[in-house]
């Protein structure tokens, strides 16, 4: 071998191995780059996850206990004042539209079924108490469907429309229960301490009209007739709640069938209050509290199951 070709080999060799080298350097920066770009990726994901949860906590209920209030505040005011907008009379009519219908009962029934002791004060307080239970149940179960353009697009605690709602129709209650104690006062009957307990079953109903506006809410989202049946249910029980009749005159077994409607209940807690001047049994203060309670736990399952298909009917 001449040296010229020895010089070759060995040229050939070094190229080779620089060859070889760079390859593996190649092969090396490609990994190394695979791999930033695989944490990369993994950064990036998480960053997206925390922009979502950030997103979602702007977005979502309102859990500072001051913008819960001013929110609840500002619901209340835009349903109270919606229900008599453009109204010449306003809240007026909340006193003047039950008046209507107790005068009416008053004429007719007070000559068919003959007047008993105190029979206005009788007739006014089954009136009064059925047309509040009527009132925030037939306003709670708009609730939801009315402020749906809202729940679809801020997550926002659903109860809180419901809760004004019923706030609203709770303050209704209080204009036309000044009516019916101006009509008690005609009817000679003397105000007592024990009025103080009307308290006991305004608060009950009031949560039991919630826990009822709860599953009507819900079930008009889903099903619009809802509206129409519980019309026709609210115009039936109105006969089986005992407003303009007395339940003496029926047996026994069929006076304790009137405790199964819940709005007899309070309406007979109403009247021993105000009428006899005597506290109810413990068995209607059981009632009282039982009702509110069932219908609460049943509109809170309700909520719960039908929750997520709420946004496909608004």
């Amino acid at each position: 071998m001449s040296n010229k070709e020895k010089r070759k080999e060995l040229k050939s060799r070094i190229k080779k191995k620089r060859q070889k080298k760079y390859q593996k350097r190649v092969k090396t920066d490609e990994r190394l780059k695979a791999k930033k770009q695989k944490t990369e990726a993994k950064q990036n994901k998480k960053a997206e996850k925390l922009k979502r949860k950030e997103a979602k906590k702007k977005s979502g209920p309102v859990w500072n206990h001051e913008q819960k209030k001013f929110l609840l505040k500002q619901l209340i005011r835009r349903d109270f004042k919606s229900r008599y907008k453009r109204a010449a009379l306003g809240v007026l009519w909340s006193m003047l539209s039950p008046l209507c219908f107790f005068a009416a009962q008053a004429v007719v029934f007070s000559k068919i079924l003959g007047r008993g002791e105190h029979y206005i004060a009788y007739l006014i307080t089954g009136n009064i108490v059925f047309h509040y239970f009527s009132d925030a149940t037939t306003n709670s179960m708009f609730a939801l469907q009315a402020n749906g353009g809202i729940i679809s697009k801020i997550k926002v605690d659903k109860d809180m429309f419901l809760f004004s709602r019923s706030v609203s129709c709770l303050i209704n209650f209080f204009f036309t229960a000044a009516v019916m104690f101006f009509i008690i006062a005609i009817d000679h009957i003397p105000f007592h301490l024990n009025f103080l307990l009307l308290i006991f079953p305004v608060i009950c109903l009031f949560f039991m009209n919630m826990g009822i506006g709860y599953i009507l809410s819900a079930l008009f989202v889903l099903f619009k007739d809802t509206q129409y049946l519980y019309s026709i249910f609210t115009r039936i029980l109105i006969y089986f709640s005992a407003i303009f009749y007395y339940t003496d005159r029926f047996p026994e077994p069929l006076q304790n069938i009137f405790y199964f409607n819940p709005v007899y209940c309070y309406i007979c807690y109403f009247r021993s209050i105000i009428i006899d001047n005597t506290i109810p049994s413990l068995f209607i203060h059981g009632l009282c509290i039982g009702f509110p309670i069932l219908f609460m736990l049943i509109g809170k399952i309700v909520y719960k199951v039908n929750d997520n298909k709420f946004a496909y009917y608004f």
